[in-house]
């Protein structure tokens, strides 16, 4: 059955939350659908105002730019993922396949399932493979770290990097091999799609990367077992 969620982002992402209003959750639908046919340099407040027949004023009323935005959906899906995460290893016990298990997630395709939510999921899975790194490959990362606005993504890797130290207590890297993973999965996504000859990744005509949680896999326990570890 699916289970409703609510995801509490950071109050310094937005003017007004638009989760809270009509008006609120079609900005965040209708960007979400812009910026994934769009892309984000071709995004902008004033052709999202047409999409949902209102005036680029109301919109800066929920965000003040759209930076902001990008960083509030890239937080979202951050926290959806965390949720997932955690839905799909509450009742495992064993290290190994939780970390098995995040690399599976990171690896298939991103659906709402089995969490009951108005945003589409997939196309906001396709904007954080395309921009994600825009939200913090900027000369503003500092202060927005200062404000907390990455606090989302940071806190998933560190749970991630707990579960690596629960496999080998004795690994000196465990946020290095989180977080590469996290960013393997964008690029390697991304370079099956658009510039296949950087990877072995493959896409299948379902779209589909078969491969990448072995490669993920391969990344993951091969270092971990470079520590000494005997993996079972």
């Amino acid at each position: 059955m699916s289970t409703g969620i609510k995801i509490e982002l950071n109050e310094r992402l937005y003017l007004r939350d638009p989760d809270q209003t009509e008006l609120g959750k079609a900005i965040l639908k209708h960007s979400i659908r812009l910026v994934d046919e769009l892309g984000f340099e071709q995004f902008t407040f004033k052709k999202l105002a047409q999409q949902i027949s209102s005036t680029e004023a109301s919109v800066y009323r929920y965000f003040e730019n759209k930076h902001k935005l990008l960083l509030y959906l890239v937080s979202w899906y951050w926290n959806w993922l965390d949720y997932r995460i955690g839905y799909h290893t509450h009742n495992v016990a064993d290290p190994v396949e939780r970390l098995k298990i995040f690399i599976n997630i990171l690896s298939e395709r991103q659906t709402a399932e089995p969490l009951n939510t108005t945003i589409d999921v997939e196309a906001l899975a396709r904007i954080v493979v395309l921009e994600a790194s825009k939200a913090y490959l900027t000369k503003e990362v500092d202060n927005d770290n200062k404000d907390g606005l990455f606090q989302d993504y940071k806190s998933l890797c560190h749970k991630m990097g707990q579960v690596v130290l629960e496999i080998n207590p004795a690994y000196p890297y465990p946020h290095s091999l989180v977080s590469t993973l996290f960013e393997a999965a964008r690029k390697h996504r991304f370079f099956s799609q658009h510039l296949p000859s950087l990877t072995e990744v493959q896409e299948n005509p379902a779209g589909d990367q078969e491969n990448l949680s072995v490669f993920l896999t391969h990344l993951a326990f091969g270092a971990i077992q470079q520590r000494g570890l005997p993996l079972q």
